[in-house]
């Protein structure tokens, strides 16, 4: 398994669970509840992707592998 994968699962989960306490509902309108779980799901896969790809960049950058 590459570290990549490692790597992207860990952010998946990592952002997963801190915009968990976030309360994505209050910014939309009442009654719209599958929009805000798409957004939260879209918030979730941006932010693991700029957060994996900012580890993976530092790692080859600075020669750790």
């Amino acid at each position: 398994m590459s570290y990549k994968l490692i790597v992207y699962i860990l952010s998946v989960l990592t952002t997963t669970f801190a915009l968990s306490s976030v309360d994505l509902n209050r910014i939309f309108k009442k009654n719209k509840v599958v929009e805000a779980n798409i957004f939260a799901i879209l918030l979730i896969l941006m932010m693991s992707h700029l957060v994996a790809q900012f580890i993976i960049n530092f790692m080859e950058v600075s020669k750790i592998l």
